[in-house]
């Protein structure tokens, strides 16, 4: 029940006082918390929707705050995991699964022999309705998150001094966090990756490359010495690309030990799936620290679906790191765009959530000196923003060795003071989550140092959530920033 929460936020267990108000019923469906927030699971309405786009009922008035406890109608982590591992995929017909697994298997098949124009009018035709998909939104689903900060909201009405400490979520009270990656998907795209290097270290950014191991080109083993001296990352990109990796359970395993032989012989504890095929729980069986295959809102990737986060978070032992932005594929040949605009408009609205932008930026679609552009103005925006010092740029591997290190850090309390414990807890900052006019609002720590005689000064930042057509009105972000 609190479980998911406490992972979310690595706050005192006290503080988390949730409790299951009745015996849920079999049935797992679509239902809204609040007016604006999709879940999908088990409650306690009973009647619970096939489809999100039908009318659903909304859970909340079914919440109770008491004293020393917050009784919801639902069971927080089973609705949280549903939505992050997609298990509300499940619910579309066996005939629509089996249709969409035809047609994948039909396009993988004639993919070899079809046109670079051909396979982009087959792409437009596909990702055509993808504004008419309520759920997950497009471009960027925060549901989880809302989620939580719903249910936090709701712990805060009781909570002591009206306010609740938490480890913050990135290193160093950073605001937020992105990560570059490149897949490398043709020999040629191979070819161009060292000038690709060179773009991305004009602007002081490091990114990580995912690599085909076979099928696809010959892999030269110089290159990848190369990319790790100069301090590029490496990671496992599929087996060959054929999208039949997730096909069939004893095909995955048979190519799952060869994966796991290449990723010892890369020295690499990453993996992507390619074109973004994935299911959660075979990726567990893997050798690997952490995977980067499920995207945030999966409107413009071949698997529809999505995991309604712009965080990180754990699937077992693995640790996910959601594509959070639009593909370099998908911005230039499906929606023709020539700019870098819509991704600064996802960097604002993750910003927003304080969370996580992840970019998939191929060598091969960016080789053209106009696309060369496009990409240089993203860099540039996230190079302006780690200047302001309020964005930390990383490496998937350094994403995911801070997120295992935060989620082994303990809040300790010593009379009216808190501390940070554990590995890498010099990196760490307290926070506290309080209520002001009535919407949750995060205070966050310039230091590590303990909380005491802390003076607040309020900064104001306005980020429009309206990208693309999806809306949620636009809003004023508070951010609380500490000074000592």
């Amino acid at each position: 029940m609190m479980h998911a929460l406490l992972e979310y936020y690595r706050c005192p267990i006290e503080s988390t006082r949730l409790a299951l108000r009745e015996t849920l019923p079999a049935p797992r469906g679509f239902f809204r918390f609040g007016p604006d927030i999709t879940c999908y699971g088990q409650c306690t309405l009973g009647e619970v929707a096939r489809r999100p786009t039908e009318t659903l009922r909304d859970s909340w008035e079914h919440v109770r705050v008491l004293q020393d406890v917050v009784e919801l109608p639902f069971d927080l982590t089973e609705v949280v995991t549903s939505l992050r591992l997609e298990y509300y995929r499940d619910a579309s017909s066996r005939a629509m699964r089996s249709m969409r697994r035809a047609l994948r298997d039909v396009y993988y098949l004639l993919r070899p022999f079809m046109p670079l124009d051909v396979r982009i009018m087959a792409q437009r035709a596909y990702f055509s309705r993808r504004e008419s998909i309520v759920f997950p939104r497009w471009p960027l689903d925060d549901t989880v998150d809302r989620l939580f900060q719903s249910v936090l909201s709701l712990l805060l009405q009781s909570a002591p001094e009206g306010r609740i400490p938490f480890i913050w979520f990135w290193p160093d009270g950073m605001s937020s966090c992105a990560v570059m990656t490149h897949d490398v998907e043709t020999s040629a795209g191979l070819e161009f990756c060292p000038t690709l290097m060179d773009i991305d270290e004009s602007w002081g950014i490091k990114s990580s490359f995912q690599i085909i191991p076979e099928g696809r080109y010959d892999v030269p083993f110089s290159l990848l010495s190369e990319m790790k001296r100069r301090g590029f990352e490496v990671n496992v990109h599929d087996l060959n690309h054929d999208g039949r990796l997730f096909r069939d359970r004893q095909l995955f395993l048979s190519r799952a030990r060869k994966i796991n032989e290449y990723a010892k012989l890369y020295g690499t504890n990453g993996f992507r799936a390619g074109a973004m095929y994935h299911k959660a729980a075979w990726i567990r069986d893997l050798d690997i620290s952490y995977d980067m295959s499920i995207a945030n809102s999966a409107q413009i990737e071949p698997q529809r679906g999505g995991c309604c986060t712009v965080m990180p978070f754990f699937n077992d032992k693995v640790l996910e790191i959601p594509l959070t932005t639009t593909q370099d594929w998908a911005l230039f040949h499906v929606l023709r765009e020539n700019s870098a605009e819509l991704w600064k408009q996802e960097i604002r609205a993750i910003r927003a959530a304080h969370g996580l932008s992840s970019f998939i930026t191929h060598p091969d679609y960016v080789m053209r000196k106009n696309r060369q552009a496009v990409y240089s103005e993203l860099l540039r925006t996230l190079s302006d923003l780690r200047s302001s010092g309020d964005l930390w740029i990383a490496q998937p591997g350094e994403l995911n060795q801070w997120w295992r290190q935060r989620a082994q850090m303990t809040l300790a309390s010593h009379g009216n003071l808190w501390t940070v414990t554990g590995p890498g807890s010099e990196r760490a900052r307290i926070a506290y989550a309080k209520l002001v006019d009535g919407k949750v609002c995060y205070v966050v720590g310039r230091s590590a140092s303990h909380w005491r005689r802390i003076e607040e000064s309020t900064v104001k930042i306005n980020y429009p959530l309206q990208v693309h057509g999806s809306s949620d009105g636009g809003s004023d972000v508070e951010r609380k920033i500490l000074t000592q």
